[in-house]
């Protein structure tokens, strides 16, 4: 006969359900039937888990675009970036999803990496108010949640209402399976060696191993405090049990989001430094504290009139509850003055490149990922068409240099390329993120998208094609267009080198001004492009005429160069015209997101 203590016993069952042999001699678990503990346990867990990830996959498509917009309305004040983070959070019900967004705000410039910072404080607040809706009681409730939800999401018409439909399924459904585990483990309040292990988890050092490994586990922190929460509504776990466990949670979720930040964007990595340090420093103030911080919760929660266990599975969920959002809001406070100092810290950890990009095209900012919630993804191309239109402006400032200037220049950020070899590069870049943009875009067009977010997929193709439209009429038609000037040995004139400086002035502008437009989709900005083109058309026929002064003056110059003076007012109007184009699409876009 195999010998086994009391815990090995349980672990074994856990791990093998169904061994009869463990049974011999232990009369203590006689009246337990272990298979349906272990069915009825991870069958719930199955369902809390499923009924999470519906419940957050609704609200952020309910809530999706009124969330990002709200973040990208932020102004520098931390507070206001905490309080806004937490909101958000406790909205879609995923800090992870907040982060996403985040990253995606700080690359297209619509925020800082210090208010992202402020915000990340805020999104572990945000998702404490998991634990506390599931401190209630609501599993006598499950079924009836299940049925609304689902009546909304199989009948409704409007896409609102059965996202919100979508959330209310996946929040009885995370409730039903929380009545399977509570009723699973109604046994185990009488079963010695489960206790003994739950009385361990006193030791802050265990608590808070086994709450980071489970956390990183199953890849949600609010999970496991649920999972905390349904020990304690069966009387098994004190407060002094919970608080470890869930400081390991809040570690295990970091874990998770540095583990997915490998091979992205420094800024993303960034952010999952700082969620690092955050929660890994709380823990770390907290931890000889826990005695303190129970003392508080049982203070400011309610206490009931029962005695025993009864009195300790009452009581004891909504205390880990309050620990979970005292300990979260309180770390939020004390880091908050200090953001400032993480960012440059982190920033030490973790500089910028020498080169803001390599000659190799890569993508920055695309995720598949995210593609699963259209508004995040979306967010995640208008990036990475940004960084399109800015490489298109270094491609476009430089570009007229060797018109106007004999000077053999290399290129500012790859001295091993000449100016003009520089330009070529950066085409392809534009081609391949082209390709790839498309693509991304096309994958989250295959998903379940609003009317607003349909038109905003098919603007952004077309903003992506006109951009790459452009970087080609820079190589194909003006790299071309240069060496035939070298060949014929003639300068253009000096009033002709001043026009078509100017003017080339004048198109760079309204790139720049079409990357500030983009960034916000402001259709303000895009309204102010559109009259810049006309003026500017009105401004390249001047110089058009000007040219041909100087031409029936004969002048060598004018008269030697024509043919190129011309073709470059052309492409340069060209380019104007494009610029126009997209604003128009820009405008558009931006009075969607009004509507």
């Amino acid at each position: 006969m195999i010998k086994t203590t009391p815990s090995i016993r349980l672990i074994l069952w856990t791990i093998v359900p169904g061994i009869g042999f463990l049974n011999a001699g232990d009369s203590s678990s006689s009246s337990i039937h272990w298979n349906f503990l272990i069915i009825g346990l991870f069958g719930g867990l199955s369902l809390f888990l499923y009924g999470m990830a519906k419940m957050s996959e609704g609200m952020k498509k309910a809530a999706g675009d009124r969330m990002r917009n709200i973040l990208a309305a932020l102004t520098s004040n931390r507070v206001i970036g905490m309080t806004v983070g937490a909101f958000v959070t406790m909205i879609i019900q995923s800090s992870s999803a907040t982060t996403v967004m985040l990253v995606s705000f700080v690359q297209a410039e619509l925020m800082t990496y210090v208010q992202a910072i402020s915000i990340i404080l805020g999104a572990n607040i945000g998702t404490t108010i998991t634990a506390q809706l599931v401190a209630f009681k609501l599993t006598d409730y499950a079924l009836l949640l299940i049925t609304i939800g689902f009546v909304m999401t199989m009948f409704s018409k409007e896409d609102a209402i059965k996202h919100i439909g979508e959330a209310i399924l996946g929040f009885g459904i995370l409730f039903f399976g929380m009545k399977l585990m509570s009723d699973s483990m109604t046994p185990l309040r009488t079963f010695q060696p489960f206790i003994d292990i739950m009385k361990g988890m006193e030791n802050p050092i265990i608590g808070i191993l086994i709450g980071a490994i489970f956390t990183a586990l199953i890849q949600s922190s609010s999970a496991f405090t649920g999972i905390v929460i349904v020990l304690a509504q069966q009387g098994l776990l004190t407060l002094e049990g919970g608080i470890p466990l869930i400081f390991g949670a809040n570690i295990g979720t970091c874990i998770t989001a540095g583990l997915a930040s490998i091979g992205t964007i420094r800024d993303a990595k960034r952010v999952a430094i700082a969620h690092v340090f955050f929660n890994i420093g709380g823990v770390l103030l907290f931890i000889l504290l826990i005695p303190q911080l129970a003392e508080i919760v049982r203070w400011i929660s309610p206490v009931s009139e029962l005695t025993g266990i009864e009195k300790l599975a009452m009581e004891s969920p909504r205390q880990i509850a309050n620990a979970h959002t005292i300990f979260n809001i309180t770390v939020g406070l004390i880091f908050l003055p200090f953001t400032t100092i993480l960012a440059n810290y982190v920033y030490k950890i973790l500089p910028d490149k020498k080169t803001e990009e390599g000659i190799v095209p890569i993508t920055w900012h695309l995720d598949n990922s995210a593609i699963s919630t259209p508004a995040l993804a979306i967010d995640l191309a208008r990036s990475e068409i940004l960084r399109m239109a800015k490489i298109l402006g270094r491609m476009l400032d430089v570009i007229i240099i060797p018109f106007v200037s004999n000077d053999q220049l290399q290129d500012e950020t790859y001295p091993q390329l000449s100016l003009v070899e520089g330009v070529e590069m950066r085409e392809e870049k534009l081609d391949y993120l082209d390709m790839k943009i498309i693509k991304y875009l096309r994958k989250i067009g295959q998903q379940e998208l609003s009317e607003n977010q349909t038109q905003e997929l098919y603007g952004l193709m077309s903003i992506a094609n006109d951009i790459e439209s452009i970087g080609d009429t820079i190589e194909k038609n003006m790299i071309p267009l240069l060496a035939k000037k070298d060949s014929l040995n003639m300068d253009f004139s000096p009033e002709g080198k001043e026009e078509l400086s100017l003017y080339h002035n004048k198109v760079c502008k309204q790139i720049n001004r079409l990357k500030k437009a983009f960034s916000k989709l402001d259709p303000g900005k895009a309204e102010k492009i559109i009259h810049k083109e006309g003026k500017y058309s009105a401004l390249e026929t001047k110089y058009r005429i000007s040219h041909l002064k100087r031409m029936h003056q004969e002048r060598e110059e004018s008269i030697e160069t024509h043919e190129i003076h011309m073709e470059l007012m052309d492409l340069l109007k060209q380019i104007n015209v494009y610029s126009g184009e997209i604003a128009k699409t820009i405008h558009s876009l931006g009075e969607l997101k009004r509507n």
